[in-house]
């Protein structure tokens, strides 16, 4: 309906700013199908050919997405360049005002529901559709500034200057879709997740967790998977390291959210980890304890014990 609404725009108008619109209601009808079916087989369960879900397809529909925004984009700039060589007459300024007001409002709904339903399940293909669609709310208002100002100065070269503005950040937008949608892919690291989770661990470390480290974080969908390696006094029994594991485990749920699958690999201490630990009733202890040295970034991703 809202592209209907704005290709009808653009037909009483014949503006390339309110085009830039229309071309981007399409970009959004395409993109919808492609975040449903991506949806759809994010919710498959796993099974014998994809061990950890199907939710990397989301990651695969916000790329799909983020090319089809650009497309728009250069489309909008090859449409301008060519209204610079055959000016077209502008008409009925004032109707396409009122429907891009409308559809800049509900647009803007739109997107804030599906940005806040993508925030609330990790949902990666509903955070870039709601991100689309409230920069789809924002480019209709700077049109719409764009027409009321020529309606009232007669200057009619402001519809190509709002046109190619609005198609430069149609392509900064979809190019930050597809970095994301990559990194996704790739598995790249989300620091801001991991300095969350880090914050975590800090505030509710137990002694007996000694250090903790090669921490991997990788998102499918609504699932995070972690990996870590956890080191315990050497002198606990399997049934006593497994519960250090169960309790790690419950905190992480407890605090992140129950979407988790947890893989916890066991170091015994080392000589050179009493200057570390802070077990104050280890009977083996080699060392004084020197310092306990907060969990970072640094020491907790790197493949090593800690040590001083």
């Amino acid at each position: 309906m809202l592209l209907l609404a704005k290709m009808s725009a653009y037909l009483f108008t014949h503006s390339l700013a309110i085009l830039t619109d229309a071309l981007e209601s399409i970009v959004n009808v395409v993109a919808g199908f492609v975040g449903l079916y991506s949806l759809y087989v994010a919710a498959k369960p796993r099974d014998l050919d994809h061990p950890y879900g199907h939710g990397k397809a989301e990651f695969v529909s916000a790329a799909v997405e983020g090319t089809l925004i650009v497309a728009a984009g250069l489309l909008i700039i090859y449409e301008t360049i060519t209204d610079f060589i055959t000016p077209r007459t502008l008409h009925q300024l004032d109707t396409g005002c009122w429907i891009i007001a409308a559809t800049a409002l509900i647009n803007y709904a739109g997107g804030t529901i599906c940005h806040r339903t993508g925030k609330k399940n990790n949902s990666l293909a509903l955070i870039a559709s709601g991100k689309h669609l409230q920069m789809d709310s924002y480019s209709s208002l700077a049109i719409l500034a764009g027409l009321i100002i020529m309606l009232i100065t007669r200057l009619w070269w402001i519809d190509k200057a709002v046109a190619l503005i609005m198609s430069l950040l149609i392509i900064y937008n979809g190019y930050s879709i597809i970095r994301r949608s990559l990194a996704g892919i790739m598995d790249e690291a989300d620091k801001q997740l991991l300095e969350r989770f880090i914050g975590i661990l800090n505030q509710y470390r137990k002694q007996e967790w000694i250090d903790l480290h090669n921490l991997r974080v990788i998102q499918y969908g609504d699932q995070l998977h972690i990996d870590c390696h956890l080191t315990l006094p050497w002198y606990l029994n399997l049934h006593e390291a497994h519960r250090e594991i169960d309790a790690l485990s419950e905190l992480i749920r407890k605090e992140v959210g129950n979407s988790i699958e947890l893989f916890v690999h066991t170091d015994g201490c080392m000589p050179f980890s009493c200057t570390v630990c802070a077990i104050d009733t280890c009977q083996v202890r080699q060392e004084p304890m020197k310092r306990r040295p907060d969990w970072t970034l640094d020491n907790i991703l790197s493949d090593e014990k800690h040590r001083l």
